[in-house]
């Protein structure tokens, strides 16, 4: 049994609690409530008088483990933040975006070919907002819950919009950038000719599946027949791994084309940053924790480097949702440990932990 102390809100105690293990306050040294007791509203004020105004308690992980199942937060955004975030993206233009790219999805799905005249002209709007758009509301978008049975059109955009960024922070010239945002859009294009029991699976993938969604890179390759080889081979080699073998060619290092090894990044991070049937989403800092073990080995250094550079500085003075259920606000980073940033809550600023950290970014101010 693990009796190590960990800081939760006092707010996550409840009338009728039977306590696991004991709680102690928030310098882990006085002992508030003992194993076995069931609290009572008076007893959780009380606590509250012993805290001496602290906000946390110190409690193990069994207890934790019960306050969270109790008060799991918000699996789901709640409906005045999915109405921001729907007002945002009508504002900026992602929400037009996305609908003509579920009609691009669906016009390669049933003709199995790609719309070159739609394709060009949805890249060119992403390519303007890359230029008009602060980089911190295009992450806003990104970083946020989205609902599921919007994944792939979201993803491609998404990737688009990553993938610009990117040949931005490595200073490329716009033509450069353009052909990013393209290979983005349609580097999943082959998805079309995988069977949708495989493609919608609601849980992992078994191996005989796996290695038919794998064949999804050449798919896209033959789907863009009508475009230059740089948006073919970039969408083709998504999945090769810079230090290691991928698929579908087994290409390694800078045999691997760049707009390959750019994608490659941008599609981790926003596959990892998405809620899917059968999996949580990531938060942004642990993924960023992510993408720097897979540096040199899955993926390029130098185009790591620059992404970790950059992106999580957009996250400062953003709102976040801490694993004790608490509101915060990014304060700073930690650039020796980019996983736990500082967190301002209320008038406390503290470093995140692995005991207490960042589950998902949030759209809304929060009130301080």
């Amino acid at each position: 049994m693990n009796n190590e102390l960990i800081p939760v809100s006092i707010e996550l105690l409840y009338d009728g609690m039977v306590v696991p293990q004991d709680i102690y306050d928030a310098g882990a040294k006085l002992l508030l409530i003992r194993q076995g007791n069931t609290l009572s509203v008076s007893q959780i004020e009380a606590i509250r008088r012993f805290n001496k105004g602290e906000d946390t308690i110190q409690v193990t992980f069994e207890t934790r483990e019960l306050l969270m199942k109790h008060n799991p937060g918000p699996k789901e955004k709640p409906p005045d933040q999915d109405s921001y975030k729907a007002e945002l993206e009508k504002a900026t233009g992602y929400a037009g975006i996305k609908d003509d790219t579920l009609t691009m999805i669906h016009e390669i799905s049933e003709t199995k070919s790609a719309p070159r005249e739609n394709i060009d002209t949805l890249s060119h709007e992403l390519s303007d907002k890359i230029e008009t758009m602060k980089p911190d509301v295009i992450l806003d978008i990104i970083n946020t819950l989205a609902p599921i049975d919007e994944y792939l059109q979201r993803h491609c955009i998404n990737v688009s919009l990553l993938n610009g960024l990117i040949g931005k922070w490595l200073h490329f010239p716009r033509e450069i950038v353009d052909m990013l945002v393209t290979v983005g859009l349609v580097h999943d294009c082959g998805k079309a000719h995988i069977p949708p029991q495989v493609l919608n699976a609601p849980r992992k993938l078994t191996l005989s599946e796996f290695e038919v969604m794998k064949m999804h890179p050449v798919y896209s390759y033959e789907i863009l027949s009508e475009f230059p080889d740089e948006v073919r081979y970039g969408a083709r080699g998504h999945h090769e791994k810079f230090g290691s073998k991928g698929y579908p060619d087994n290409l390694t290092g800078n045999k691997i084309p760049l707009a390959a090894q750019i994608t490659a990044v941008s599609d981790i991070y926003d596959a990892m940053v998405s809620k899917r049937v059968y999996k949580e989403p990531r938060n942004p800092f642990n993924i960023i924790a992510w993408l720097a073990k897979l540096r040199g080995t899955e993926l390029e250094e130098s185009i790591v480097d620059v992404f970790i550079a950059n992106m999580p500085k957009q996250m400062v003075n953003k709102p976040t949702m801490l694993s004790n259920g608490e509101a915060g606000i990014i304060h700073e980073l930690d650039y020796n440990d980019l996983e736990y940033p500082y967190v301002q809550v209320g008038k406390k600023v503290f470093k995140t932990n692995k005991h207490l950290y960042c589950t998902q970014m949030s759209l809304e101010e929060i009130s301080q």
